[in-house]
């Protein structure tokens, strides 16, 4: 077989770090790095470090960077297809694992290295097949990962006995060809759920955004660009996030990167995390429509999102556990919209809610980021190209979101983390903890 470039660079890279890591612990584990109040604790642990995570920070006041990295940087720097302006995601997925911005060359290894892996077996397609026509999108993709867990090679190495030094090698076969085989399953759900079943094989000459954009059914130009945007953005958003602490977790336990990864997608199928960006087209259209189909004014949108909250709802799209400032996600996609798209009437309407809902979120006190999140705009620009399905929307999410969390997969097992196993207390002894903490006050 071909030597594996990305594979020997990456334990050139991961191995010594793992070493340095076990000194850095042994000398500096005794030191004290935070104190944490009762409120964080019932607060989802909010801000609480207790997870390292080597493929992207986020800050709350500057978005989210990979590896230092921040959005428009890499909308620059990384390597694009021959004619685009946006870059290819084969070149985040490297930097995530490496740590360095990756050649042309890079990327195009790894881009041949997924179209090699990318083939899925018969059983997981009948599998699909056997479902019921209203099982959710995302629950067929969980179940289609889950399907292809046959395939684990690191699950057969540890059956067969490995060293724990060894664990990455096996670990990065499962993740290369799970990252290949994903657009595969996705766009086999989306071809089966809504273009009556008939299928369109892949094209290996393709890069793996634009082949998934093909297998979809849409081969214009504009709109291959748009996924390689699209599955650049959404890849990754430092690891305390539901999908990537999912991810963390069950793979903690030492499952392959198929059970870790069916985990982390359960979990990006949550109103709270990936599925808001069907919730925020809903509420779009539901927008429309309340103004018998015309393009709402500034006027009937503040009208409109009053009505929304008065109902006790959330304006979906708006907030961020972490962020504090507009999403660059979120601007990456509205300068795509600018430049590709600039008379379309969904994009026109978000660019409105935009000016409209921040200034009302901002008045209320309890609510710290009144700022658009990256589920506020994708799927007006999918909508514009055709793909009004939004119940699918979030498996496009979860293929891009497989970049991140199984690069920081196999980051976990190169780096031997340990059982993730945090303490909890009952009620009871909460309160013990706080009259103690009275005391010493």
């Amino acid at each position: 077989m071909k030597t594996d470039k990305l594979k020997v660079k990456f334990s050139e890279v991961a191995l010594p770090m793992a070493a340095q890591m076990k000194d850095f612990v042994k000398e500096n584990g005794h030191l004290v790095i935070g104190q944490y109040t009762i409120d964080q604790v019932y607060s989802g642990m909010k801000g609480m470090i207790g997870m390292v995570t080597e493929t992207s920070k986020l800050d709350a006041e500057e978005g989210i960077r990979f590896r230092g990295y921040s959005i428009p940087e890499l909308r620059e720097k990384l390597p694009k297809a021959s004619g685009d302006t946006e870059p290819l995601p084969e070149g985040i997925f490297y930097l995530m694992l490496i740590g360095e911005l990756p050649t042309e060359e890079d990327v195009l290894n790894v881009s041949n290295q997924w179209a090699r892996r990318s083939n899925v077996p018969k059983h997981v397609f009948d599998m699909l097949d056997s479902l019921p026509a209203n099982t959710h999108p995302m629950t067929q993709f969980s179940m289609a990962v889950m399907a292809l867990q046959t395939e684990s090679i690191f699950a057969a190495a540890y059956r067969k006995g490995i060293s724990k030094k060894e664990y990455w090698d096996p670990m990065y076969e499962d993740v290369m060809n799970l990252i290949a085989r994903l657009p595969r399953v996705a766009a086999y759900i989306y071809r089966k759920n809504y273009k009556n079943n008939v299928h369109i094989e892949p094209d290996h000459k393709l890069d793996w955004a634009a082949n998934f954009a093909h297998m979809l059914g849409y081969d214009e130009y504009d709109f291959k660009r748009l996924m390689r945007l699209y599955l650049t953005i959404h890849a990754d958003h430092e690891g305390g996030n539901v999908s990537a602490h999912s991810t963390h977790l069950v793979g903690s336990a030492l499952s392959d990167a198929y059970l870790s990864f069916a985990a982390g997608m359960n979990g990006l199928a949550g109103p709270l995390h990936g599925l808001a960006n069907q919730e925020v087209v809903r509420w779009l259209i539901d927008l429309r429509n309340y103004y018998d189909g015309a393009a709402p004014s500034k006027e009937q949108i503040h009208e409109y999102v009053v009505k929304t909250m008065e109902e006790g709802k959330v304006v979906p799209g708006y907030g961020h556990a972490v962020l504090r400032k507009t999403d660059p996600r979120f601007t990456a996609q509205m300068e795509f919209a600018s430049k590709y798209m600039p008379d379309d009437d969904m994009c026109k309407i978000v660019q409105r809610v935009y000016e409209v809902v921040p200034p009302i979120l901002d008045n209320i006190k309890k609510i710290k980021n009144p700022w658009p999140n990256v589920d506020a705009h994708s799927g007006a620009l999918l909508i514009h190209y055709g793909m009004e399905e939004y119940d699918f929307y979030t498996v496009l999410f979860g293929v891009s979101r497989s970049l991140g969390v199984l690069a920081s997969l196999l980051w976990d097992r190169a780096l031997g983390h340990p059982l993730e196993r945090p303490s909890s207390v009952t009620t009871q002894g909460m309160h013990a903890l706080a009259a103690k903490a009275k005391q010493s006050a």
